[in-house]
């Protein structure tokens, strides 16, 4: 479902970047600890950790201990608020990536679905380039899945016609 709150965009960029190479239901099953490990996902409280609480973090078992990982979401926060300030919201700035409606596909079966997409690639390189890390193409579709901004239920989905009606409200 089309998601436009900012913190919730913030979740599931720093759970996608988790993600990398991992598979979805390792990090769902994780995902409470990562709300405790990460202030409940506020991109605030998350740029100020220090490397002592990233250190801390660290030691966690309820989170993919990975380093990088952890070190991206602290920095992924600081450049989250910079395109808060930029944009007036995080929203703002990554709706424009799919002309601020959710991009409706049709397909029929789960192997016609996309890894990347054209816009998946913009925002990548456009989110890199503001310092962003663990944000390739891949991540980046499989975020714009997750918050609606892109529809990729197959049409015989009980999600797709709630998706495509939310879709038309906005």
């Amino acid at each position: 479902m089309p998601v436009f709150d900012d913190r919730v965009q913030f979740e599931f960029l720093l759970l996608e970047g988790a993600q990398a190479g991992l598979s979805w239901s390792t990090i769902l099953n994780k995902r409470a600890g990562y709300r405790k490990a990460f202030a409940d996902f506020d991109p605030l409280k998350v740029a100020r950790f220090t490397q002592k609480r990233i250190d801390k973090i660290l030691l966690d078992p309820g989170i993919v201990r990975n380093r990088l990982k952890v070190q991206s979401a602290v920095n992924n926060a600081k450049a989250f608020l910079e395109v808060q300030k930029e944009f007036g919201s995080f929203s703002n700035y990554i709706w424009q990536f799919v002309g601020g409606k959710p991009i409706q596909n049709s397909f029929s079966k789960d192997s016609e679905i996309p890894a990347t997409s054209p816009e998946s690639d913009a925002l990548s390189i456009d989110l890199k380039k503001r310092g962003f890390k663990f944000v390739g193409s891949t991540i980046m579709y499989a975020h714009m899945q997750a918050t609606g901004l892109v529809n990729d239920h197959v049409v015989t989905c009980f999600r797709y016609k709630p998706c495509v009606a939310a879709a038309k409200q906005i």
